[in-house]
């Protein structure tokens, strides 16, 4: 007789996940049969890659300032550390909504006051013209509050996972005669992406889900997308229901490739 399956392989089985992907097959025939659903979801979609492209970006870019931030922290002078911290511990005092709408309605006229201040020669010799508020848009000020407000966040996730790597491995790659960028690349930053994969991708899903914030600005977005059909069609249960399901199925499937990106990774070095 062949053998039961062992009892972990049952207790294992991601029951939560067949349950979810039930339901949003149910979900979708539903919206398929139904006019008014697909009336919703169609209106609706279309939000959809504004709100890829701003988490694409504004993530990659918070990515970058990050890392940066936190190898000032990590460096050896005192300067350069004490600005890191002060960068970290202000931006992560302020509320995203808060942040969002200083940088759109007071950050970014004060941007384009300094600009035309320091272009004003280039403007009188008419290499430049004249740089408007409204020539900023919503939608970079949008991606930029995201950027700023996600780049503490990041910069800390980059620091444990540097610090994580271990001093003898840094001191090895010193004997060999490794320059500081050297070692960075080849020795550190290999380690501690391990290390910094797990909480980088929840940050991710989370920029996901923190990117609805940018419909207060009228970016048309997921949510936005929502609130205007919303607005003047009066159904307001269909239209949220519906806007809620694209972003579960958008956060739940990233959350599930993460997590097998960090299975694989685990693998591949043998943990």
């Amino acid at each position: 007789m062949p053998s039961a399956p062992p009892a972990s392989a049952k207790s294992d089985f991601p029951w939560w996940l067949a349950v979810a992907v039930a339901i949003a097959l149910v979900a979708a025939i539903f919206i398929a049969a139904s006019d008014l659903y697909a009336q919703v979801f169609a209106t609706v979609a279309k939000g959809i890659g504004v709100t890829i492209f701003v988490t694409v970006v504004a993530f990659a870019l918070a990515c970058a300032i990050g890392l940066g931030v936190a190898l000032m922290g990590l460096s050896g002078s005192r300067w350069l550390s004490q600005i890191g911290r002060f960068y970290v511990e202000i931006i992560r005092g302020v509320p995203m909504l808060v942040l969002l709408f200083w940088i759109a309605f007071a950050g970014a006229p004060a941007f384009v006051a300094a600009w035309n201040a320091l272009t004003a020669p280039l403007q009188s010799a008419g290499l430049f013209g004249e740089l408007l508020v409204r020539d900023v848009s919503l939608l970079w000020r949008a991606v930029m509050a995201l950027t700023i407000g996600y780049s503490a966040f990041i910069s800390e996730v980059f620091r444990a996972g540097i610090q994580a790597v271990e001093k003898g491995q840094i001191e090895a790659a010193k004997a060999l005669g490794l320059t500081r960028t050297q070692r960075f690349r080849l020795v550190i930053f290999p380690q501690a992406i391990r290390t910094i994969l797990p909480p980088l991708g929840n940050d991710f899903v989370a920029m996901v889900k923190d990117s609805s914030l940018v419909s207060v600005l009228g970016v048309a977005d997921i949510t936005q997308m929502g609130k205007i059909y919303a607005a003047g069609s009066f159904r307001f249960f269909e239209t949220y229901s519906i806007v809620a399901y694209i972003y579960l199925i958008l956060t739940v499937g990233l959350s599930l490739a993460l997590r097998a990106l960090e299975k694989r990774l685990r693998n591949q070095h043998g943990e």
